[in-house]
């Protein structure tokens, strides 16, 4: 771990020369567990000379790293130089991350400094994956399909969307999930995953997900709305693979009872589309192009006004995942990004069949120095329930 960390700073200090900063300051918990490899309460500084220093404001013990105690920011100043570290010049502060009273407190703070956002950086650092991250990921994905194998046995006749999402988020459980879903964003609340059953997968959401659902109330408006399971109903099964901090995401389909033909050749579509982009993906492809790619191939089909919704259509295709399940690059039309080697993305190419449900697949992949390699190892074949 202490390589990996070490790795880790060097790359902040190379975006810090890159913005002209000579120091970064960060508070949030996401960012202080890749940095330090666990949450702690207080912030994490990074000097461009110096060593790493975190200041704690709640107890924890780090082995590899300097701590000072402090009660309140207010005593930064203070402790830096205690540790023989100079004040800054520019600061890099997480823009973002961080409410706007938080930032403002601390350009108070560090008043003698200019500061400057650095939330971004840090997203696009966290976009290249280290052996050890792959890895985590790896176990996570794993231990997914351990659980979605399992699915077909919760199901009972007469259940509900949301009996048989809790008996999905059980099996998670007893298997290592964390429960916690982090996805960032504040228009990003979810607990575990998102099963959709039937019409409830046409109803539109304001969270910034692939699919919505009304869910079971105004106040979380995603998910399973309590839809009863009957005949000829699609159930797509969307939950986090959250087994270790670095997550997997995966979508597999499920039937009560056969199909129509409609779904069933949408949903071969979905799988078509993922095997042309592990054809076609691989460092230096945008990301755009293979937006671009599903989109003509749902034209040709007939199938675009039920692309990503009916609706409500999502503007995406995949995205970035790891210790956030919305990650650095995302798929979209306008994306500048192109794939590098070590990023890791879900790629997800959906359909809303009306009154029948949602159909497609989603996996995990990494992106190899020749291609994309499949974490998500699970058959993509829509699994009766009945």
């Amino acid at each position: 771990m202490t390589n990996e960390l070490e790795w880790k700073w060097e790359r902040l200090r190379q975006a810090m020369a890159d913005m002209r900063a000579d120091g970064c300051l960060v508070a949030s918990n996401r960012n202080l567990y890749w940095l330090t490899g666990r949450v702690v309460g207080g912030y994490f500084y990074l000097s461009l000379c110096g060593e790493p220093h975190v200041f704690l404001k709640r107890p924890a013990a780090l082995d590899r790293i300097a701590c000072t105690a402090i009660r309140k920011p207010e005593q930064l100043p203070e402790a830096l130089a205690q540790a023989g570290l100079p004040m800054p010049r520019r600061l890099l502060l997480e823009d973002e991350a961080l409410s706007y009273a938080d930032c403002v407190r601390l350009q108070r703070v560090f008043a003698t400094a200019e500061t400057v956002g650095g939330s971004q950086a840090l997203r696009r650092l966290r976009m290249i994956k280290t052996p050890w991250e792959i890895d985590q990921m790896r176990q996570s994905a794993r231990r997914q399909v351990e659980v979605y194998r399992l699915i077909p046995s919760c199901y009972r006749a007469g259940m509900t969307d949301l009996e048989l999402q809790i008996e999905i988020e059980r099996l998670m459980r007893l298997h290592g999930s964390f429960g916690t879903f982090h996805a960032d964003g504040a228009n990003m609340e979810i607990f575990m995953g998102s099963v959709l059953a039937g019409p409830n997968a046409e109803v539109p959401s304001p969270f910034d997900f692939a699919l919505g659902g009304a869910g079971m109330h105004a106040c979380s408006p995603l998910g399973a709305n309590g839809t009863r399971l009957t005949s000829g109903m699609a159930v797509m099964v969307d939950m986090s693979g959250n087994y270790t901090a670095y997550q997997s995401d995966m979508t597999r389909v499920f039937a009560v009872g056969r199909l129509p033909e409609e779904a069933l050749r949408a949903h071969r579509v979905s799988c078509d589309m993922a095997a042309q982009m592990e054809r076609t993906a691989r460092p230096g492809v945008s990301c755009a192009q293979l937006y671009r790619d599903a989109l003509e191939r749902a034209g040709r089909e007939g199938l675009g006004g039920c692309f990503m919704g009916t609706r409500l259509q999502a503007r995406f295709v995949g995205h970035g995942i790891g210790l956030d399940v919305n990650e650095l690059p995302v798929l979209t039309p306008r994306s500048q990004d192109v794939l590098q080697e070590g990023m890791t993305f879900a790629f997800e190419p959906k359909f809303v069949i009306p009154q029948v449900g949602a159909v497609g697949i989603e996996n995990t992949y990494l992106v190899t120095g020749s291609g994309v390699e499949k974490l998500t190892l699970l058959d993509e074949a829509i699994v009766p329930l009945e």
